[in-house]
């Protein structure tokens, strides 16, 4: 197999990953190996690839090819989410396009047109994973909505009720006015915002003389009053809500209100009576102390209102216009009638003052234009105090690990302080609740919860009493499921253990080996997945989970369109290729740290990619001696003695770090193997020499080694770097049809206690090699010109004389009791080494050189002793800064004897 002169990414991704397709080397099924098991974090069924998903799905893959080759069984999972509230919002927004309303469709209808743009958008997430080279079975692909995960829900649902643990009730909740859907607590995102705190004037109605004013104000009450009559004012952020306010309250405590106690007071333009309630709720040093209370559009409020048996009035429609509950401004937007009730208010003379303000302002996490509305209104929910009981424990003790381990915290927080989870969702793109309204013999409606519509008509009969019932008597509910509610059962219904508990897969495949995710769905989506495993498999989903960082620009900044710092993966894929942009990622990629991504780590990554193959057709472009007789060179036999040391020592702490999940340092640690090790040490140890211009045979022992190397190597990085192992690996050696790097095994002995100490001299000789290098440089002589090196008083490392010649370039290695004057000597360790340097040298040049060196570092000095010599600084500054400085006054006074003794020498030559 010839190889190309340049390595071009095009030409190797596309074949090799259809070969890995064509001979199902992805495949799993259960056998008698070690199961190795990853379930993909489904995306957005209509998403494309962003830099994220790059990230997360980049470092499955490392884990899940790295388990292939240490032998196990490994099998990850792919699959899609339905999404519901992103995808409806498509969907409706490709029918406004087209000039259809939803309102104007049949649920049915809807959702054939939901179906239709799912199959045609729905996917391409995952065939551009395939570009990044994401070894999934594709074959288990599945899809949140697909016949078996519908089947678990509803089974799920169905369950839960039964169990007591899911109820229907009048709630205060969050609402999406756009999707026109309740939200969990989780899904809302608060953003500070800078907003304005307006001060009304709340007239008192029954009130028209004060007889002990000036007392009252002595004691603290804060009175208003205009030629209209006396007033409270009350700080709202929303003055749209006035409409619905139903009292105004004070804290009984309060000094400053205590002259409104027992009134009622007037809503201003309104003109609603409304009394002054008295609660410890309300913040005495918030505003005025005078808090309006809207029980239909506050959480806070709604509570106060059944404390206090207020009258609830839901001013606001499901999309966020003023309702026909409202006496004024029916129809219009809220925001439009924020500003047009400001100006209404001003102009009546009911507005004290307005104020600049910074609030903070819940939004939609699905519609981030969106701003939460509070609502109340009939939902279905899950009981989370159960779910959390049984979930905190395996984290805490560490039977389930989390890394970093500080998300633990995060967690922990969470679960101690849950609330019951709102489950039930007002789209037609979803899980349909599978609960069944009936009417009963008294005219009353009941309901029964069942899996299918033949199993709900029956319980109906049996409830009633109604033999007579029929299909068309049945009423479904009209909500969906939160898309969480499928997304929860993901380890469990990949493997249909829902429908099927006790299954061959899912007691083969389950628990999971480890979750990859982001830290932001710790609570919508971790935490409910150890909640289910325990629930309905009585064990974790995955024993370990993995926290990826968020991906932001090189300053910092979070990636998103509309900064216009979120590079393309695909593009980035087709400039650098798929092992450049894998590298790229992992370079800057610490486990749970956000990672500062810079393209130009793809470009290290490419380049890279250029060093192995520019290697590989090195090491395939030498002539080798096939007399296997041929004795074999003793440098090279050193060389590869020592470079196996490497490899086992390199593959030990990559197994370390991967069980660490500190996958970007073990990317780090073979990537030195291979840049710094094996290229800049290794092959120059055992390359061949030349004569007259003419490389040398390498003898075949050595080849063989070097070759053997490279296969080591290219399975080591193959995780990482998939396809250019893959392409090198077949190049190797004459392979087999269906033969892959991936399904090599990877295992290595541990370094021994010779390895290490072989592996420990060679880096004192590689000192020596780069300190002679360091003379010919400082010196400007030629690489070509041999040189003489002397180890003064002994030699420590004569047994690599035959080596540190061949590298450095010697022709003789001496011991001298003393260098001599016109020697340039370099230090290794404790143990001094000169290289005589005769006539090479410019004596004047050199004398020159010295003597400004000496300048440089008498100025240097000067300034440290005067820093030492002033006694504050000394007394003052911390010890390590004064230990510091002294150490460099020893350095320089060091260096600044060496000099002038070398100074001396070179004169004597002039």
């Amino acid at each position: 197999m010839e190889l190309a002169t340049k390595y071009d990414p095009k030409e190797v991704e596309a074949k090799w990953y259809q070969y890995w397709i064509d001979n199902k080397l992805f495949s799993s099924k259960p056998d008698g190996r070690e199961p190795y098991t990853i379930v993909i974090p489904p995306p957005n069924v209509t998403g494309v690839l962003h830099m994220g998903h790059m990230l997360n799905n980049t470092i499955q893959d490392i884990l899940v090819r790295r388990a292939r080759m240490e032998g196990k069984n490994a099998c990850w999972v792919p699959g899609t989410d339905h999404a519901s509230i992103a995808t409806e919002a498509k969907v409706v927004k490709k029918l406004a396009q087209d000039g259809i309303k939803k309102s104007d469709l049949t649920r049915e209808q809807f959702l054939e047109h939901a179906w239709d743009w799912t199959h045609e958008h729905g996917g391409i997430i995952l065939k551009q994973l395939r570009r990044l080279g994401a070894s999934c079975d594709w074959d288990r692909t599945a899809f949140t909505m697909d016949e078996k995960r519908s089947e678990s829900v509803i089974k799920v649902f169905v369950d839960l009720y039964n169990k007591g643990l899911i109820y229907r009730g009048l709630r205060m909740v969050n609402w999406d006015p756009k999707a026109q859907t309740a939200l969990s607590n989780e899904e809302v995102i608060y953003r500070e915002e800078h907003s304005h705190l307006f001060h009304l004037k709340y007239y008192v109605a029954d009130l028209q003389e004060l007889n002990d004013e000036e007392q009252l104000r002595e004691q603290g009450n804060v009175i208003h009053k205009d030629e209209k009559g006396f007033y409270a004012v009350v700080a709202t952020t929303r003055p749209e809500t006035i409409m619905g306010d139903t009292a105004m309250c004070i804290n009984p405590k309060d000094p400053k209100n205590q002259w409104l106690k027992g009134h009622k007071v007037i809503v201003p333009l309104v003109g609603r009576v409304i009394p002054v309630i008295e609660d410890r709720y309300v913040d005495i040093e918030f505003g005025t102390g005078c808090l309006k209370v809207t029980p239909a559009h506050d959480t806070n409020d709604y509570m106060l209102g059944k404390t206090h048996n207020l009258d609830t009035i839901d001013i606001f429609n499901a999309d966020a216009t003023i309702s026909e509950q409202s006496p004024l401004y029916v129809g219009m937007d809220r925001m439009e009638c924020r500003q047009q009730i400001a100006k209404d208010l001003k102009e009546a003379g009911l507005m004290e003052k307005v104020e600049d303000y910074m609030n903070k302002v819940g939004y939609s996490e699905r519609n981030s234009d969106t701003a939460v509305e509070p609502r109340l209104c009939m939902q279905w929910f899950l009981r989370m105090r159960h779910f959390a009981d049984i979930a905190l424990p395996p984290v805490m003790n560490d039977e389930l690990k989390f890394y970093p381990p500080k998300y633990k915290t995060t967690y922990k927080n969470w679960l101690e302080n849950i609330q019951d989870w709102c489950i039930s969702r007002q789209l037609w793109w979803g899980h349909r609740i599978p609960v069944y309204y009936f009417s009963t013999n008294d005219g009353s409606e009941s309901y029964v919860v069942a899996e299918t519509a033949e199993k709900a008509l029956e319980m109906a009969r049996q409830q009633s009493g109604n033999e007579a019932l029929q299909m068309d008597d049945l009423r479904q509910d009209e909500d969906a499921l939160d898309t969480w509610f499928s997304s929860w059962l993901w380890p469990l219904s990949l493997f249909d253990g829902i429908n099927n508990p006790n299954n061959e897969e899912i007691n083969y495949y389950y628990p999971t080996s480890v979750l990859v995710t982001g830290p932001d769905i710790i609570f919508f989506w971790v935490a409910r997945m150890i909640m289910a495993g325990y629930e309905y498999k009585g064990d974790m989903p995955f024993r370990n989970v993995y926290f990826t960082g968020i991906v932001r620009d090189k300053l910092g900044r979070k990636m998103s369109k509309s900064l216009g710092n979120s590079p393309d993966p695909i593009e980035l894929i087709d400039k650098y290729g798929a092992d450049g942009v894998r590298m790229g990622m992992m370079l800057s990629a610490p486990a749970g740290n956000d990672i500062l991504f810079d393209e130009a780590l793809c470009e290290q990554g490419r380049n890279f990619n250029n060093k192995i193959w520019n290697a590989f057709r090195l090491v395939k472009g030498w002539e080798v001696k096939e007399n296997e007789e041929d004795a074999e060179n003793p440098v090279c036999a050193l060389a590869v003695a020592w470079f196996d040391a490497k490899l086992k020592q390199a593959n030990s702490e990559m197994d370390d770090l991967l069980k660490k999940y500190r996958i970007s340092e073990a990317l780090m640690t073979v990537y030195k193997l291979f840049w710094d090790e094996f290229s800049s040490w290794y092959l120059e140890m055992v390359k061949p020499g030349y004569v007259d211009g003419k490389a040398q045979p390498v003898d075949k022992k050595t080849y063989d080694a070097t070759l053997r190397f490279f296969d080591v190597l290219l399975r080591m990085l193959h995780p990482f770097m998939p396809f250019i192992t893959e392409e090198l690996w077949q190049a190797l050696y004459e392979r087999q049809l269906g033969e892959s790097i991936m399904r090599e095994c990877l295992k290595l002995d541990a370094p021994t206690d010779d390895d290490n100490r072989l592996a420990a001299d060679i880096e004192q000789v590689k000192q020596i090699v780069s300190g002679v290098r360091m003379v010919r440089s400082q010196k400007n002589i030629a690489p070509k010109e041999k040189l003489q090196l002397a180890a003064v008083g002994e030699n420590h490392y004569e047994a690599y004389n035959s080596m540190i010649a061949k590298m450095a370039n010697l022709s003789t290695i001496d011991v001298v009791a003393e260098k001599t004057a016109d020697s340039s000597s370099f230090m290794v360790g404790t143990y001094e080494y000169a290289v005589p340097l005769g006539d090479l040298i410019d004596v004047a040049a050199e004398i020159e050189k010295q003597e400004a060196q000496l300048k440089h570092l008498e100025g240097f000095l000067a300034g440290v002793m005067k820093k030492l010599s002033n006694e504050r600084f000394v007394q003052n500054a911390p010890q390590a800064v004064v230990d510091l400085e002294r150490k460099k006054q020893s350095d320089s006074e060091e260096k600044i004897a060496a000099l002038k003794e070398s100074i001396a020498e070179l004169k004597k030559k002039q």
